[in-house]
């Protein structure tokens, strides 16, 4: 291996490992920023759709829904108690999941949609758990870089 290699290598993980955790973040909080952001110009709709699913007190859900996606997403892409953030919205996300995608329990023609959301939503999970787990990164507000 030459010096140029060998430095190009280095340099690419400096700023992969610099940069990195906040992409990361960025990516994973615009579905909840953009969803949260969603509920609350369409609160209305929002609020039918969660009575729809048979949940009580549907106005209390959706403001939950939207403190949790809206606040939770711009926390994140913030770093700013950023696991905290993570956390909750792991645990939103995972009830949805189960509440919203229930892919097992729809008609034929709606399973591989639903089955493709709640798959996204375990996905999103993932991301999330790395979040509560190693921290938002030095480009952060938290600045935390590894696990406390």
């Amino acid at each position: 291996q030459t010096f140029f290699t060998v430095f190009v290598r280095r340099s690419t993980m400096q700023l992969i490992n610099r940069f990195g955790p906040l992409i990361g973040r960025v990516l994973i909080a615009l579905i909840f920023v953009w969803a949260g952001f969603g509920k609350l110009t369409g609160f209305a709709g929002t609020v039918g759709y969660i009575a729809s699913q048979g949940l009580p007190l549907p106005q209390l859900a959706a403001i939950a829904a939207i403190i949790i996606e809206l606040g939770g997403g711009i926390m994140l892409i913030l770093g700013w108690h950023a696991r905290l953030a993570a956390a909750a919205m792991f645990i939103f996300t995972g009830v949805a999941a189960f509440i919203f995608h229930a892919y097992w329990a729809v008609p034929a023609e709606m399973v591989q949609n639903q089955m493709i959301h709640f798959m996204k939503n375990i996905s999103m999970m993932g991301g999330l758990l790395f979040v509560v787990v190693y921290g938002s990164g030095a480009l952060s507000l938290d600045k935390s870089g590894s696990a406390k």
